[in-house]
């Protein structure tokens, strides 16, 4: 039986997963910027992971089926995730980077389909392989050894992991903490940040995620120093994060609730990655 969201809050090992996984993705981001600055903050997480979905569904037979502007634009829109100009901004930025490319012939066709370009495809299954190694911390599998000796999986357990978080609205509308940063212009890269340094500790109020820089990580993730400090004095302002000054260098830390609050959010989206391995491998 796959893991619910509520097994994994309740499983102690969880807390280490979720720094394992943030870790796997700060290392993405150092392996290429531009291509994980698409998984940044929650929109563009679920603009990326539909474009793909819709990708993978494509049925050469069935015109009417995968990737195209029309397509990506009614799912999205439809469920308020972001505007008509937002998604075809987002389209011309995938295809300006190369990450997309016409379908063989399809610049003369409507609807013109696209394809994922090959490094798209290897970062799709990075992030698919981190996920489920997560998993296997949490009760010795393995799924992600499973699933990178046969790579084809992919096409089918993407789509189904996409589809489910996109339609759960506790997935795509993180609750206020959680969103204080997601919603932001590369608010998830920050939280991975944050959480893949953090000491679990004893202390039942903060986790410890130590000295930050916040010049040296703005630069890092490309957006404005003043943009960085902003979100972090809001998050401060609601609790979620804080300093203890009582050192040489003030240590940043993560409230216990904001952490609950993001453990409960990530365990969603590590339960459907679960059910959709237990359902494409069975």
């Amino acid at each position: 039986m796959p893991f619910s969201a509520e097994d994994l809050v309740a499983n102690p090992k969880f807390i280490l997963t979720l720094r394992f996984h943030a870790g796997r993705m700060r290392g993405m981001f150092d392996a290429g910027p531009r291509l994980a600055r698409l998984l940044a903050s929650q929109q563009r997480w679920l603009l990326t992971q539909t474009a793909y979905a819709l990708a993978m569904e494509r049925d050469p037979a069935d015109p009417a089926s995968g990737f195209t502007a029309v397509r990506l634009t009614g799912e999205i829109t439809s469920l308020k995730v972001a505007s008509r100009n937002t998604v075809l901004s987002f389209i011309d930025e995938l295809l300006t980077y190369r990450f997309i490319a016409y379908e063989p012939g399809a610049e003369r066709r409507r609807p013109r389909h696209f394809e994922p370009a090959e490094i798209s495809h290897q970062a799709i299954f990075g992030w698919l392989v981190s996920n489920l190694g997560a998993l296997d911390l949490v009760d010795g599998g393995s799924r992600a050894a499973h699933v990178e000796a046969h790579p084809e999986l992919v096409r089918i357990l993407q789509p189904r992991i996409a589809r489910n978080c996109l339609r759960d609205p506790l997935w795509r509308d993180p609750a206020e903490h959680v969103g204080l940063f997601l919603w932001n212009d590369a608010g998830s890269l920050i939280v991975d940040h944050l959480v893949s340094r953090m000491d679990v500790g004893n202390d039942p109020k903060h986790v410890i995620v130590g000295h930050v820089d916040s010049r040296a990580l703005a630069a890092d993730f490309m957006i404005s120093r003043t943009h960085l400090q902003r979100l972090f004095a809001k998050a401060a302002q609601q609790g979620c994060i804080g300093w203890e000054t009582s050192e040489r260098k003030p240590l940043l830390w993560m409230s216990r609730s904001f952490l609950e609050q993001y453990s409960q959010w990530q365990a969603i989206k590590f339960a459907y990655v679960d059910e959709a391995f237990q359902w494409g491998t069975r």
